[in-house]
């Protein structure tokens, strides 16, 4: 079947929908958090390893999909990501609190989220051109900031409201149930890179000096990106400002940066973006960890205009720069920073835990003492992007040299 005979519109709002059940996910589970840490006596590092199971199944499915996206299509790796998103979602809601469960159902979440970017990026590189590809995958993305603005709006509203955490789970059944129902049906498109469809050749194609560069750099971006994210409201809940209003306002400043991507990438290209991103990241972390009040809402939207740009950009340069490492190159990466902010998330809770003793031993109590916990923790994240400016400077001048060229597979 020809790219051309593919419904285009209903495949891509498909995945958005897709994308949209992952924001609600991450969000709405930020938002219950502390309640889940008041009705079961959770620690933060307990807290920290169910996170974990979110972030861990995400590599996992991201990368078994690459590895088979060739041989059995995307359309069946999303039949797997609904089944697992159901089987998550239901298990959690009726967990009762059981801390073995809650794990095994935030590993199958993870697993359909992970489905989710492993068939729906290919498939949007393929059935899209040049900078329309990387415009549209920016706007496929655009979806996860912008659900993660509905999700905590949401929830925020519900826990305001006295409803329980499990009620708004339930939730995230909606934006999975629309996504079933418009990939019904559907075909999507062949590879259009021919040596793409070839594991060996994706193979050849990362194992090269530029891919593993971006491997390890994506590392970085996406901690950057969800560590602060995911921690909010115990990071910054006596910040003086709402911690659930941050993260709608810095995810929908991501929406609607991504929803504009397009001329930003064609002005600057990819690497440029990449670069000014880390600035902006390091600039909007060091701010969170120095200043309280109203302040931080502007703050929210510096951080937010940093990180936008990082896992689109850096799905789109290994689809544009490294084509022939195809859909299994885009689920590496999109895994490695996944598999990072698994690794993390009960290491920044243990950051957490010591701060908090760290300050106690130095008096503080109450607000002010979770407080200078966190902020002392964003102060320890702020070296995530400081070390990407580097990283992203020597990638500018070195694209910059060789004309932006095509890297492998031109």
């Amino acid at each position: 079947m020809s790219n051309q005979s593919i419904n285009q519109s209903r495949l891509f709002l498909g995945s958005c929908f897709a994308l949209i059940t992952t924001a609600f996910s991450f969000s709405i589970r930020a938002g219950i958090l502390k309640q889940l840490g008041t009705e079961y006596g959770f620690s933060a590092e307990q807290l920290g390893t169910i996170n974990q199971m979110w972030f861990l199944g995400f590599p996992i499915a991201m990368i078994v999909g690459g590895l088979i996206y060739n041989s059995v299509g995307g359309k069946r790796i999303m039949q797997f990501a609904f089944l697992a998103h159901a089987i998550g979602i239901l298990s959690t809601i009726f967990s009762g609190g059981d801390y073995t469960v809650l794990l095994i159902s935030t590993l199958f979440i993870g697993l359909g989220n992970g489905c989710t970017e492993a068939a729906c990026n290919p498939m949007i590189a393929d059935a899209y051109e040049g900078n329309k590809m990387s415009q549209m995958l920016n706007r496929f993305h655009m979806w996860f900031p912008g659900g993660i603005v509905i999700g905590a709006l949401i929830s925020y509203f519900m826990t305001g409201a006295g409803m329980s955490w499990q009620t708004q789970i339930w939730i995230i059944m909606i934006p999975t149930i629309i996504y079933v129902v418009l990939f019904w049906g559907q075909a999507f498109p062949r590879p259009k890179v021919q040596a793409a469809a070839s594991i060996s050749e994706n193979l050849k194609a990362m194992a090269t000096p530029l891919f593993i560069f971006m491997f390890l750099c994506m590392a970085l971006t996406s901690i950057s990106e969800f560590g602060p994210q995911q921690w909010i409201d115990l990071i910054l809940g006596r910040s003086g400002a709402n911690p659930m209003v941050l993260l709608a306002l810095t995810t929908g400043t991501m929406a609607v940066a991504r929803f504009f991507a397009g001329p930003i990438i064609h002005k600057i290209d990819q690497t440029g973006v990449l670069l000014i991103s880390a600035i902006l990241t390091a600039i909007g972390l060091y701010m969170y960890s120095t200043m309280t009040g109203g302040i931080l809402y502007v703050v929210a939207i510096i951080y937010a205009c940093g990180i936008a740009y990082f896992w689109p950009n850096m799905v789109g340069f290994v689809a544009d720069k490294i084509p022939a490492s195809g859909a299994l190159g885009m689920s590496i990466i999109g895994g490695v920073g996944m598999f990072s902010s698994s690794i993390f998330q009960p290491i920044i809770g243990r950051w957490i835990d010591s701060a908090r003793e760290e300050k106690a031993a130095e008096g503080l109590t109450g607000d002010a003492l979770e407080l200078a916990a966190g902020q002392a923790t964003i102060s320890t994240m702020v070296l995530f992007p400081v070390i990407l400016i580097v990283a992203f400077t020597g990638l500018y001048f070195y694209m910059k040299n060789r004309g932006n060229k095509v890297a492998v597979g031109a």
